[in-house]
């Protein structure tokens, strides 16, 4: 079974994932795929295709699904086991963006690492969470707003932080015991046009 969305956060991992090759590999194993098929599928030799796949297999971005004999040969299935992939930014180290390096807290380069700090997070908490055979508890929000105006804008983003304010004030409690603190993150910017 796959993750819908498969993090990568080390460098050897996230260098695999973007080889242009092994993109097309892993794109083609949506569904459980042998050594033949694909190489067939792909155009590439099989002693390539074989030196991708020990790679792919070693950074832990496919897995063997299971593995049958064809006459006298054993023969593998693959599989990705991402729906999707994303790069943490604890794979390029020093050089991932962080919040508190950003001074302008109203940029976009702010929330680009805003971002990039609930992926590194969500990655590990939910490695955590699967080691202790638990769900992680979270809550997502996405919503498109089309403004009149730039007043328009700011009245929206002056309600919505007193919304939020509002929700903090009442929900907060610092003392509670067993209590568990939340992070959220609000965002905004413009739509890119459709492709």
């Amino acid at each position: 079974m796959t993750d819908a969305v498969h993090v990568v956060a080390q460098p050897e991992r996230a260098m695999s994932l973007l080889d242009p090759v092994r993109q097309r590999i892993l794109e083609a194993l949506a569904e459980p795929t042998s050594a033949v098929e694909l190489a067939t599928r792909l155009g590439v030799p099989r002693q390539r295709l074989n030196y991708h796949l020990q790679e792919l297999l070693r950074h832990g971005l496919l897995s063997v699904v299971h593995e049958h004999e064809r006459g006298s040969v054993r023969e593998r299935v693959y599989q990705r086991v991402g729906g999707s992939y994303a790069i943490s930014r604890e794979a390029i180290g020093a050089l991932g963006s962080r919040p508190e390096l950003v001074p302008d807290r109203f940029s976009s380069a702010y929330q680009i690492a805003v971002a990039s700090q609930a992926i590194a997070d969500l990655a590990q908490l939910r490695e955590g969470a699967a080691a202790a055979g638990q769900v992680l508890p979270t809550l997502s929000l996405e919503v498109d707003v089309r403004f009149a105006s730039a007043s328009a804008r700011s009245a929206f983003a002056q309600e919505l932080a007193d919304a939020v304010a509002t929700l903090v004030e009442k929900h907060h409690d610092a003392r509670a015991r067993g209590g568990r603190t939340f992070k959220f993150y609000v965002g905004g910017y413009p739509r890119p046009a459709a492709d």
